[in-house]
């Protein structure tokens, strides 16, 4: 018996929804009891109340390797099957579902080590987009993607500095549209470590984000899978 009772990925018929969607949630925080952590769960719990379908993907706690390896080359000279196993096995994942998330603290105005790792090696050459010198396309078939970016700066210095216009420029568009995701949206939670009286709320929005995420798509990441010319 499935233990998330019918709602994982390998048991997607027992969804009811016909507006659920098979969700992958890719979580890095190397303390689950953390706010990220409760984060998460609010988000699982809003996918829950909209009976979507979910596999979750604990980077620290399943002890993903997010170091590029000489093994990783084989993207370029042989092509994505050639891959390590870990990778293929976690490219699978992402084959099974139709949306994805991601869940994370903001380190240094961008991913964490561990999950940049994930997506380097994961998110490869011929698999997940297709480069040439003349133009870049998109491979991902996802319908879209969200990002749950908790944050120990204020919302005014996001503002001050631009931080989250960089942070999608570089992400949703530099990643996730890059690989072919049409539908990108970030949602940046500011002030966690200071703003005791902001966390109910945004733990309130982060599962109402997760009963939202078959709405209809609000967000251009500029995906290069729509973009035409190089």
């Amino acid at each position: 018996m499935c233990q998330t009772a019918g709602r994982c990925l390998q048991c997607p018929w027992t969804v009811t929804n016909g507006n659920a969607l098979r969700v992958l949630t890719i979580f890095c925080h190397p303390e689950r009891e953390s706010f990220t952590g409760a984060l998460l769960d609010a988000f699982l719990a809003g996918l829950e109340d909209a009976r979507h379908a979910w596999e979750l993907a604990d980077l620290h706690r399943e002890g993903f390797d997010p170091r590029f390896r000489p093994d990783d080359f084989a993207q370029f000279t042989k092509g994505p099957a050639a891959m390590p196993p870990d990778v293929l096995g976690e490219q699978e994942r992402v084959m099974r579902a139709e949306a994805i998330a991601f869940v994370f603290p903001v380190w240094w105005w961008s991913f964490p080590a561990m999950l940049k790792g994930w997506i380097d090696r994961v998110w490869c050459q011929g698999w997940a987009y297709d480069f040439t010198i003349q133009q870049s396309r998109g491979l991902l078939a996802l319908e879209r993607a969200v990002l749950l970016c908790s944050a120990g700066s204020s919302a005014a210095t996001y503002r001050r500095y631009g931080y989250q216009e960089a942070m999608r420029r570089s992400i949703d568009v530099g990643v996730l549209g890059y690989c072919g995701i049409d539908d990108v949206a970030m949602h940046v939670f500011p002030g966690v470590d200071d703003d005791s009286d902001a966390r109910p709320v945004w733990l309130a929005t982060a599962r109402q984000i997760g009963r939202d995420l078959a709405a209809e798509p609000r967000v251009s990441a500029l995906s290069y899978r729509s973009q035409p010319g190089p």
